[in-house]
């Protein structure tokens, strides 16, 4: 009889030991995914863009992190600026299309090859420099990777590095 209520024992302390330890995985399970980010949040993280299809003197606009991106294929008669993005032969601004004073986005006004921003006055060349006050600075390069003739935001390439370094991008 004192040997059958040892067995049990034993048994009821390797079953309750079991039980804490799925109970401790499932907790430390349930940890990391609280830890790590929403598919949503990674998804939005790259955002990937075909220029093959882009047009010379027309505005794209994609959206990346919630953010407006343009995207404008320089014509041959636009000037060519160190702070273009090159893929092949063609030259590109790629921006976050708000403007660095109060975060407006600027219009682009193609027949002038300028940006220009309501709220305050304030105008950008067609490599996002500034040309009227008040925008204290260019507009901002995203960090950006280039993939044949793919533009991958969010990455920073060595394309990206070479601008960075240029001290091209803030």
């Amino acid at each position: 009889m004192q040997e059958e209520k040892k067995g049990r024992r034993d048994f009821m302390g390797k079953a309750l030991g079991a039980w804490v330890a799925v109970g401790g995985i499932g907790a430390l399970y349930a940890m990391k995914r609280t830890w790590d980010p929403l598919p949503s949040v990674k998804a939005a993280g790259f955002t990937t863009i075909d220029l093959a299809d882009a047009q010379p003197n027309q505005l794209v606009v994609e959206k990346w992190r919630g953010k407006p991106i343009f995207v404008l294929k320089k014509s041959a008669d636009m000037k060519k600026d160190p702070r273009d993005v090159v893929v092949g032969d063609d030259h590109f601004l790629i921006a976050i299309g708000l403007c660095t004073h109060l975060g407006c986005i600027p219009a682009y006004v193609g027949a002038e090859h300028k940006f220009k921003c309501a709220c305050h006055g304030g105008e950008f060349n067609a490599s996002g420099e500034v040309l009227k006050s008040p925008p204290p600075s260019p507009l901002v390069i995203p960090p950006f990777t280039i993939d044949g003739t793919k533009l991958v935001l969010g990455e920073a390439g060595p394309e990206f590095k070479k601008l960075k370094d240029a001290g091209l991008i803030a």
